[in-house]
């Protein structure tokens, strides 16, 4: 069925694509049902990370044949929160739905997130009703959360998934934001603090394994709360003053003692211990302002936060000439 693409919709729902070959076609299918049931007005974007089997393909002869559906190909792998700015940049709509693209999202409960798009209310996050995740994975998902609830500030953030629902209005806070590293959930904190979440059903995914393994989420963490939070800068300081204070304590000791006593502490392990304390305090110090001196050497560099090498859209649909993100 071929769609009036000069007809601005009024949903967009933007699918980061990565290695999703096989459940593309479902996914579209699935959405389109459940927008034309709604009898709503949509458009899809499928933003491709450089996928590495035929997505692309997949994505074109889904533009081809549907003119709701506008497809953007990076030309290498950026990430899938880059590859959601992209999208959010480009939607036409006035509320932007995001999913995932394995079908653990499901589409028929879009209507039930944007019901929630309440006044008072501008994003909406799909919290799933049960995580089917491994235990090291579970655990590094919830560490994520908290930090990223840190980073937010707001408690909704133990309940963010991939699944959300947000007014396009939002955006407007991150236009200007070109640092290449990105988290979505953080950005949209900017333009609002009213948040709120719904349970939906997570089904079990169909094809292929997820890209997010325990070392990817770990690092994504440590990422997120040395590149949108102050918290590690926090924690060294309190490292800190925790160590000296227990220096002062232990000095007090040596000296009472020798008053007391007129003896001293003796032992070489015991000063190499108190040592090794002070030295380790330093060096976690010393690593975590190194992380912010990264980020900001890496800001510097102005590398681009996506590049776009392909795309079904026109000029006039939004993407600039020179297909390029900063």
């Amino acid at each position: 069925m071929i769609t009036d693409v000069n007809r601005v919709p009024r949903v967009s729902v933007i699918v980061p694509v990565y290695n999703a070959e096989h459940s593309l076609v479902e996914l579209v299918d699935r959405i389109q049902t459940v927008m034309t049931g709604e009898g709503l007005g949509y458009e899809v974007l499928l933003i491709n990370d450089a996928s590495r089997d035929a997505s692309w393909t997949v994505i074109q002869e889904l533009a081809r044949s549907n003119g709701c559906i506008r497809g953007v190909n990076f030309s290498r792998n950026f990430g899938q929160h880059n590859a959601l700015l992209c999208g959010i940049r480009l939607a036409r709509g006035a509320v932007i739905v995001t999913l995932d693209d394995d079908l653990q999202n499901p589409p028929e409960a879009i209507p039930v997130l944007l019901a929630e798009l309440k006044p008072g209310i501008d994003v909406v996050y799909g919290t799933p009703l049960a995580m089917k995740f491994g235990v090291r994975r579970s655990l590094a998902s919830i560490i994520t959360k908290v930090v990223l609830a840190r980073a937010m500030g707001a408690d909704t953030a133990r309940k963010i998934s991939a699944f959300r629902a947000f007014k396009t209005e939002v955006r407007r806070a991150f236009r200007q934001y070109n640092a290449p590293l990105v988290n979505i959930d953080v950005l949209l904190t900017w333009g609002t603090t009213r948040f709120t979440s719904v349970d939906v059903r997570q089904d079990s995914r169909k094809f292929g394994t997820s890209n997010y393994t325990f070392a990817r989420l770990v690092t994504h963490t440590i990422n997120m709360a040395t590149g949108f939070s102050t918290m590690p800068l926090r924690v060294a300081s309190v490292v800190g003053f925790a160590c000296a204070l227990f220096g002062v304590c232990l000095l007090a000791y040596v000296l009472g003692r020798y008053v007391i006593m007129g003896t001293t502490v003796p032992g070489f392990p015991f000063l190499a211990s108190v040592i090794a304390i002070f030295s380790g305090a330093q060096m976690f110090s010393m690593g975590v302002m190194g992380e912010y001196l990264a980020r900001m050497y890496f800001r510097s560099m102005d590398q681009p936060v996506y590049l776009v090498s392909d795309d079904t859209l026109t000029v006039e649909q939004g993407l600039q000439d020179d297909r390029t993100s900063s």
